[in-house]
């Protein structure tokens, strides 16, 4: 069964106020979504954003942005930089795979010598 999990690409402290309880202490974090399995990981190209109230603990939506808001975090969209998409397998894979042809070898020979 894969595993999903967000790793955090880059956290930034913001000073606009928070709609909820109107704070200065707000806490900008993006996330990109890695996949985790026993045969690969893959690094997906999705990145995700969450805005929270250091004072409040409250998540701000992008619904109730206000336009300060809005222009910071697109500054900080445009300074996160992704790690690229990318799948490596694990050891468990490649011994797997060795196996795998040496039965495949094996079976040919066999059946070349005529033992099969």
């Amino acid at each position: 069964m894969a595993k999903e999990k967000q790793l955090v690409l880059k956290d930034a402290e913001i000073t606009n106020n928070c709609p909820e309880c109107f704070n200065q202490e707000l806490k900008l974090t993006f996330y990109q979504k890695h996949i985790y399995n026993a045969f690969y990981h893959k690094t997906t190209g999705e990145v995700s954003h969450e805005i929270k109230c250091k004072k409040c603990y409250s998540l701000i939506y992008p619904v109730n942005w206000t336009p300060d808001i809005e222009r910071v975090f697109e500054y900080y969209n445009k300074l996160v930089e992704p790690d690229k998409k990318s799948t490596r397998f694990t050891t468990l894979f490649f011994v797997l795979l060795l196996i795998l042809l040496a039965l495949v070898g094996a079976g040919i020979y066999l059946y070349l010598e005529g033992i099969i």
